[in-house]
C-alpha cells in the first residue's frame, strides 16, 4: 500500500483509553486513534469528543478507530470512511475495558450525557 498523507503506521497509540478523558476524570462511549501521533481520544458521541477536537486543534485528519474487530478509518478532511494500512500494535483498547469506559467512571444515566 502506498504512503497516504497523515498516516503514520509506525507511531504508538497514547495509551488504553483517552488521554484527555483520563486527564479530567471523564469517560468515553468509543474510542478514535489519531493515525498521525497516535492520540486516542474518545468519539463524536462521548461527552467530550476529544477526538475530533484533537483533529481540529492539530490539523492531523485521519483517525482510525481503537474498538477491538474495527479497523476503519475516518478522514475529517474529506468525511470518507476508508481502508488503509495496519498500524502499530495495539490497534484496540484493551478487550476487558468495557464501552463505555473505563467502568469506574462511567455515569448509571450515561446514555442521557451523549451526542
Amino acid at each position: 500500500m502506498s504512503e497516504i498523507e497523515g498516516i503514520a503506521p509506525e507511531v504508538l497509540p497514547s495509551g488504553p483509553g483517552c488521554v484527555d478523558c483520563d486527564a479530567v476524570g471523564g469517560w468515553w462511549v468509543h474510542l478514535r486513534r489519531c493515525a498521525e501521533c497516535g492520540h486516542v481520544g474518545c468519539c463524536d458521541s462521548s461527552p467530550a469528543q476529544h477526538a475530533t477536537a484533537h483533529a481540529m486543534t492539530t490539523g492531523h485528519p485521519i483517525v482510525q478507530s481503537y474498538e477491538p474487530g474495527e479497523d476503519w478509518f475516518w478522514n475529517y478532511r474529506t468525511e470518507q470512511a476508508f481502508a488503509g494500512p495496519d498500524l502499530a500494535e495495539p490497534r484496540h483498547r484493551p478487550v476487558d475495558q468495557p464501552s463505555p469506559g473505563p467502568r469506574d467512571r462511567v455515569p448509571s444515566d450515561w446514555r442521557n450525557h451523549i451526542h
